[in-house]
């Protein structure tokens, strides 16, 4: 039961770079889940409704990406990220209250949601046999849209849309992941960790030190 809900055999488990990046896939899942519900409770929403926007926040870049891939979508192939979103649902329920006092938990899952969302963006776009630069590309979809139709739903500015260091952040690791892969002679499994984890690193230190782009202001704006 639960290797068909994971999708693979458990019986035949063997660590590699395919279990890692499955791995990383369901973390970034959860915590992506869990940064759509988090703000759905802010919202008032229901059950269903903080439900739907998790799952749009964990699956809609993911989604997007395969689209532009010409592959059929992910989570219709296994229900294991529909039960992932479930299970987040749950956890922000239970864990509510330690949830509202600590005040940058959509921030952090949000930032984990988009490291690890990067890298599994990026492998799966190099294992169809696109190139790098198309890897990055879509790294960055899967990393960052699914934060942007979360926002929309809100009736929120997407952070892609902001002066925030986001989608900048996916492309950065992106760049280091390919590179890595191709100049680097390192395992790959460390180069996905990295990877994700230099994303994560931008996305903290944008935020705590104020980095962003400049703004981009119209013709008749104030000199």
């Amino acid at each position: 039961m639960l290797d068909q809900i994971l999708g693979y055999d458990l019986s035949a488990f063997v660590w590699s770079e395919v279990t890692v990046t499955r791995i990383l896939d369901f973390i970034g899942t959860f915590a992506f889940a869990i940064s759509g519900i988090r703000l759905a409770s802010t919202k008032q929403m229901d059950w269903f409704g903080a439900y739907v926007l998790g799952v749009t926040t964990a699956v809609g870049g993911g989604t997007l990406r395969d689209l532009f891939l010409g592959t059929t979508p992910f989570w219709m192939l296994q229900p294991s990220y529909l039960i992932i979103t479930f299970v987040a649902l749950l956890y922000v329920y239970i864990f509510r209250k330690i949830l509202i006092r600590t005040a940058p938990t959509v921030f952090v899952f949000d930032a984990i949601g988009l490291g690890l969302f990067m890298v599994v963006g990026v492998d799966k776009t190099l294992a169809m046999g696109f190139p790098s630069w198309v890897a990055v590309i879509m790294g960055t979809v899967t990393g960052s849209f699914g934060g942007l139709l979360r926002d929309i739903i809100l009736n929120e500015t997407p952070l892609i849309c902001r002066q925030d260091i986001y989608a900048l952040a996916c492309i950065a690791g992106g760049v280091i992941y390919t590179l890595m892969l191709r100049f680097v002679t390192i395992d790959t499994i460390y180069a996905q960790l990295i990877s994700a984890g230099m994303v994560i690193l931008i996305r903290i230190l944008a935020a705590h030190y104020h980095w962003h782009l400049p703004q981009l202001k119209g013709v008749d704006s104030s000199q």
